[in-house]
C-alpha cells in the first residue's frame, strides 16, 4: 500500500461516558454533562502505529481536527483534500504551526489543539466530502475514526460511487455494532500497515433512541470490503454480524421448491420474521413457497407435509450447545434423515459462549453423522468453523 484517506470524526464517543449511550444528536446535551472528546487521542494512536510501519506513505486527509492534526502528529507531511468551513476557520494549519500547537487535548506529551474537537462544528457531510475527495485520488485504503455512523457514512460514498476500496475504522465511537473495526487504535493502525487481503464485511447501526431505552435494533447498512490481520483482530472482529444482518442474508438465499423446517429459538425466529413468517418461539414451523405448511407442528405433521429438497434450520438450545436433542424433538432422526441439507444459525454472542455444538437425538447413527466440524452461520457472509461432539 502506498497510498491511504484519513478522516476523523471529531466528537465520536464523546456521549458514552456521560451515559448518553452515543453522541448522535446528543453533543450539546454530551457537552453540557462535561463530555471529552475522545476520537482525537485515538486517530493519533492508530496513526503513530502506521507511521513506525510506513513512514513514507502518502496520506491524504482533512483540515484540521478531522485528520490533519493527528496525521502531522504521526510525523506524515499530509496533502490536505478537503476543509471543512468550521475546522480552523476554515483554513489548515502549515507544517510549522501544526507541529507546535496543532495536537488536539488529552494527549500526554501534546499541546492542546487550537480548535476544540467538541466545538468544531464538523458534520456527517463532512465526512461524505472528505471520502468523495479520497476516491478521486485513487487512495488505496480509507481509514477512518469513529462508530458506526461514521462506517455508514463512509460506506453510503462508496456505494454511490460503486467503489470497492477497503475501508477499516479506529474504534473511538459508543456504538461499534460493524465488524469493520480493529481492536484497538494500535492494532488498527498495524493492521492498515501489514494487511495483504481483503474481505466483505458488514456496516450495521443501531436505533440510539431504543438503545437509550435498553433496546438494540441493528439494521445492516452496507457491506464493504475491509482488511484482514487475524493475528491482530479478534475473531468477533472477523467473523461479525448480527442476528438481523443473519436473518436478512439467509431470506436472500431461500431457494423456490426448497422446504425448510424452522427450528426454535429467536435467531431462527428472526429469519422466518424475515420471510414473513409468523414465528412459532418454542415450536417448529414448516415453510416452502412462501407458504406456511405447519406451524407449531409435530414430527407427525412435518413428516406429513415434508417434500425434497428440504433444509432444516437450528440454533444451539441452552448453555451446553444442542442444536438437536434439546427444546426440538419434534425434528426426529426420522425429519433429519429426510433433509439433505441442515443449517446452524447463532449470534456471535452465544458461539462464544459455547465451546462446542452438541447432538442427542436417540439415534447413535444420525448422531454420528452430524458429529465433526461444521459451517455455523453468523451474519450476512460470515460463519464461523465450530465441532459438533
Amino acid at each position: 500500500m502506498e497510498s491511504v484517506g484519513i478522516v476523523v470524526n471529531p466528537i465520536a464517543g464523546m456521549g458514552g461516558r456521560v451515559g448518553l449511550k452515543g453522541t448522535d444528536d446528543t453533543l450539546e446535551e454530551a457537552k453540557r454533562r462535561g463530555a471529552e472528546p475522545r476520537a482525537p487521542d485515538r486517530a493519533r494512536k492508530a496513526l503513530r502505529a502506521l507511521a513506525r510501519r510506513k513512514p513514507e506513505l502518502t496520506v491524504y486527509t482533512a483540515g484540521g481536527v478531522m485528520g490533519e492534526y493527528a496525521a502531522r502528529d504521526a510525523g506524515y507531511e499530509p496533502e490536505i483534500v478537503y476543509v471543512p468551513e468550521s475546522a480552523a476557520g476554515g483554513e489548515s494549519l502549515d507544517q510549522t504551526s501544526a507541529g507546535e500547537a496543532g495536537r488536539e487535548s488529552g494527549d500526554e506529551d501534546g499541546q492542546p489543539s487550537p480548535i476544540d474537537p467538541a466545538e468544531a462544528g464538523t458534520t456527517a457531510t463532512d465526512t461524505r466530502e472528505a471520502v468523495r475527495a479520497f476516491l478521486e485520488r485513487d487512495v488505496e485504503l480509507i481509514l477512518f475514526v469513529g462508530g458506526d455512523g461514521t462506517a455508514v457514512d463512509v460506506a453510503s460514498v462508496l456505494e454511490a460511487q460503486d467503489s470497492d476500496v477497503p475501508i477499516l475504522g479506529v474504534p473511538a465511537g459508543v456504538k461499534i455494532y460493524s465488524s469493520v473495526f480493529g481492536v484497538t487504535p494500535a492494532d488498527t493502525g498495524q493492521i492498515a500497515a501489514e494487511f495483504d487481503r481483503v474481505e466483505s464485511r458488514e456496516v450495521n447501526d443501531i436505533d440510539e433512541e431504543a438503545y437509550r431505552d435498553g433496546e438494540v435494533r441493528t439494521r445492516l447498512e452496507a457491506v464493504v470490503s475491509v482488511p484482514v490481520a487475524p493475528d491482530v483482530q479478534s475473531s468477533k472482529q472477523l467473523s461479525g454480524g448480527s442476528v438481523d444482518s443473519l436473518a436478512a442474508g439467509f431470506a436472500r438465499e431461500v431457494e423456490s421448491d426448497r422446504t425448510y423446517v424452522f427450528g426454535p429459538g429467536g435467531t431462527v425466529g428472526a429469519i422466518e420474521s424475515e420471510l414473513g413468517i409468523e414465528p412459532s418461539p418454542l415450536g417448529v414451523d414448516v415453510w416452502r413457497n412462501d407458504e406456511v405448511l405447519a406451524r407449531d407442528a409435530s414430527e407427525r405433521e412435518i413428516l406429513d407435509v415434508l417434500e425434497e429438497p428440504t433444509t432444516i434450520v437450528v440454533s444451539p438450545i441452552g448453555g451446553q450447545g444442542f442444536v438437536f436433542g434439546r427444546g426440538n424433538h419434534q425434528i426426529s432422526p426420522a425429519v433429519i434423515d429426510r433433509a439433505d441439507e441442515i443449517e446452524v444459525v447463532a449470534s456471535e454472542e452465544k458461539l462464544d459462549e459455547i465451546d462446542t455444538l452438541r447432538v442427542d437425538t436417540d439415534d447413535e447413527a444420525i448422531d454420528d453423522d452430524l458429529r465433526g466440524w461444521i459451517q455455523v452461520r453468523t451474519g450476512r457472509f460470515t460463519t464461523r468453523l465450530v465441532k459438533v461432539v
